[in-house]
């Protein structure tokens, strides 16, 4: 996975990092059809929209989140005690995939204090024609700006910053291979292009939280403890779905997950 100091330093200096062949093809080729799943399962959603309100009842999104491979990199943010804030497939169908307009992602967020990152894993290839992630390095040092509704042309998030704090000449492509991850700051101005190739483009978003931070919109629907402690009087957490064969799209080690849940991952 290269040099972890490399790419703290890459974190700290421009507000996001790369992280190559974090996960193994198989486990990847699971996610990919767990997303096929879901689209099936929710056909009234758009595929960029298979949000965080779908994790609760999920045992495979919740094993896949909380691989240790994923949570070694969260915890040289976030620390040792870690708990899942939001989990979000955005699936840009081919020829139709929607873009992602510039945002700062704390703008939405129900937290205090905004210590929070986000891992963002490659699904499919993430590249220029497919609709890749872009950021703007250097803007999480921006502070964070209310988001103004946009419905001009649709999107995912139906909604924008203000375009004039957009310097586009200065955005980079966040290019990724399936099994990868990038990681970024809450603060950074982010976005991304249409689909109009003949590839799919998924990514999940994965927002990993200190137990320190309190989530403050109650009940929240995806707060989950995933290593280490919880802090008393911070966050309830929810119990780990279980595995019902027939309910729930099967996995590898799922027989494990059909226990009744004990509140450990």
């Amino acid at each position: 996975m290269g040099d972890r100091s490399r790419q703290r330093k890459q974190f700290d200096r421009d507000g996001y990092a790369v992280y190559e062949d974090v996960l193994d093809a198989e486990l990847v080729a699971e996610a990919s059809a767990h997303v096929d799943w879901l689209i099936a399962k929710n056909p009234e959603l758009r595929p960029e929209g298979l949000l965080h309100t779908l994790v609760r009842h999920d045992p495979f999104w919740l094993r896949l989140i909380s691989d240790e491979r994923l949570l070694d990199i969260a915890e040289e943010y976030v620390g040792p005690n870690i708990a899942l804030f939001a989990s979000h497939y955005i699936a840009k169908p081919p020829g139709d995939g929607q873009p992602v307009l510039w945002h700062q992602d704390g703008s939405y967020w129900p937290l205090e204090p905004m210590e929070v990152v986000t891992l963002w894993l490659a699904v499919d290839d993430s590249l220029p024609e497919n609709g890749c992630m872009r950021v703007v390095p250097g803007t999480q040092h921006m502070e964070l700006h209310e988001m103004q509704p946009s419905h001009d042309t649709p999107n995912v998030l139906s909604s924008q910053i203000d375009p004039t704090l957009v310097d586009e000449d200065g955005a980079v492509d966040v290019v990724l291979k399936a099994g990868g991850v990038s990681v970024h700051h809450p603060n950074i101005v982010h976005g991304s292009n249409p689909n109009t190739s003949g590839l799919r483009r998924c990514g999940l978003t994965i927002r990993y939280i200190p137990t320190s931070t309190r989530i403050t919109q109650k009940p929240w629907e995806c707060a989950f403890l995933l290593r280490g402690k919880a802090v008393a009087g911070v966050n309830d957490y929810l119990l780990r779905p279980r595995y019902v064969e027939g309910e729930h799209m099967a996995f590898r080690g799922c027989e494990t997950w059909s226990a009744p849940a004990d509140g450990t991952l």
